[in-house]
């Protein structure tokens, strides 16, 4: 027998070590993007329907708008407790929790008969939505060896940026052809299917030694960001009077500003400020965050474009936008071997480039314009989004400690939130403020479409954050061999 025979693994042993691989790679990442298609599908099925809900429950649409907000003020309070609570009580134990009371909160929402109870049935799902997110990525980070976290990030966000593009074709569905009690009640079997493979497939993750939950830091975090995402929400809008979102942000930006002092050198702060002194955390989290303004911002510019400014349906536009959708599928295959080829720095400088260029490319659609053309504009801008959004939350954990895991994922869960409300926000001020300059009382193609080439515009500043980036930053993240010894 040779000396390769004798060394050659057991084939036992490759088959096991061959599952492992698959389970961790991408089945595990599935089962926890799960999670973030209930959230991702519910938003943005739930904006379709808002009119015919509010039919139904006899509210006026302005009102039922409280079943949005209120889910993202409950997300806001509860998301700084999410690491604490992972680490204390165990990450995989909250996010099967966390799971169950969503999908217990979305029947409710779904029996609800009255606009108060709907919107309590919100409040406990964004509870349990603010505990699902961090916690199934802290679940990833560790359970997954750096050098394939990439490929694992792709499988996971993937159902996060497929939720805004098929929601719109599934809300029309349901709204037109069902009762709109279904957006909700389509959770349960995702909810229950995922519980199963989560206790079947995803591996425990121990507790750790925690301070004393910080309760000071949770109450000033709570208030800043709840009255921060409550004004975001309320720009350019009339349903509370200007000077109240004014007091909004005045309460938000104190809070935080009072948190930061009470935080800075406080090792048992409830949010870790110590993670900004790593650049590649600072190029994801901030920088990342000029794209994902327009992230937040495009699924409701376009639904306006499309469905208001052309006069399309909401089934025709949602059907047209699914190009996005198939754009980010054809990328999941392709952003590893691409960081693998050119590093995070070269792909997120040129990336970025194009992906605001596609933004601005967005807002020169015409009512005339071939609906080929409009599909292939939004089938690259899909992947290219993805690619950019893919890579920034690989190089968010590059460089950060498993001691630091669940608050980084606590931090970048929350900075993402805030930074989506802030594009929403920004789009209906964008979109009021060109109304009221061109003299309109109703928008159009000509009031919709300058917001795009300014929130297009915005994205450019990330360029500032890649830049200065080493040319090896992330590289243990994407298999390359490190630069530096």
């Amino acid at each position: 027998m040779s000396d390769t025979t004798l060394k050659s693994p057991p084939v036992e042993v490759q088959a096991v070590e061959n599952r492992e691989t698959v389970v961790r790679g991408w089945l595990v990442p599935a089962i926890i993007g799960s999670a973030l298609l209930m959230q991702t599908l519910n938003a943005t099925v739930l904006s379709n329907a808002l009119p015919t809900m509010a039919r139904a429950l006899h509210e006026d649409p302005l009102r039922l708008n409280l079943a949005i907000t209120m889910y993202l003020l409950a997300s806001a309070v509860f998301l700084p407790i999410s690491g604490w609570a992972a680490d204390k009580l165990g990450a995989k134990r909250v996010f099967v929790a966390a799971m169950v009371l969503y999908a217990l909160s979305s029947a409710a929402c779904g029996f609800a008969h009255s606009l108060t109870w709907l919107v309590v049935a919100r409040i406990c799902q964004g509870a349990a939505g603010a505990m699902m997110t961090p916690v199934g990525r802290l679940v990833l980070l560790r359970t997954t060896p750096k050098s394939e976290l990439v490929g694992a990030m792709s499988v996971l966000t993937m159902p996060a940026l497929l939720g805004p593009v098929v929601g719109p074709v599934i809300g029309g569905a349901i709204v037109t052809f069902a009762d709109w009690r279904w957006i909700f009640f389509m959770n349960l079997p995702i909810a229950v299917v995922g519980v199963l493979l989560v206790i079947r497939y995803v591996p425990n993750v121990a507790e750790q030694d925690v301070a004393p939950i910080d309760w000071p830091g949770i109450f000033l975090t709570g208030v800043g960001l709840a009255a921060l995402i409550f004004g975001f929400e309320n720009l350019g809008r009339s349903a509370i009077p200007p000077l109240a979102v004014a007091g909004l942000f005045a309460v938000g930006l104190g809070a935080l500003g009072v948190y930061w002092r009470y935080a800075t050198d406080n090792p048992g702060a409830i949010l870790d400020l110590s993670l900004f002194r790593i650049q590649t955390f600072t190029a994801s989290v901030v920088g990342g965050g000029f794209m994902r303004l327009a992230m937040g911002a495009t699924p409701f510019m376009l639904a306006m474009l499309l469905q208001i400014g052309f006069g399309m349906s909401p089934f025709q536009a949602g059907l047209l936008t699914f190009m996005s959708a198939a754009g980010a599928l054809i990328m999941k295959t392709t952003a590893p071997p691409i960081l693998r080829r050119f590093g995070f720095r070269s792909v997120l400088t040129v990336n970025a480039v194009i992906t605001g260029v596609t933004f601005i490319a967005y807002g020169l659609f015409k009512p005339q314009t071939p609906h080929v053309m409009i599909m292939a504009i939004l089938l690259v801008g899909g992947f290219f989004r993805s690619l950019q959004f893919t890579s920034l939350n690989g190089l968010t954990y590059a460089d950060v400690d498993q001691g630091q895991m669940s608050r980084a994922s606590t931090m970048s869960s929350m900075a993402q939130q805030l930074t989506q409300s802030i594009g929403i926000g920004l789009a209906a001020m964008l979109l009021h403020f060109f109304m009221v300059m061109q003299g309109q009382h109703h928008m159009t193609p000509a009031t919709i479409s300058p917001a795009f080439m300014v929130i297009g515009a915005i994205t450019f500043i990330s360029l500032a954050f890649y830049v200065r980036l080493p040319k090896d930053a992330g590289d243990e993240m994407n298999g390359r061999a490190p630069a530096r010894a």
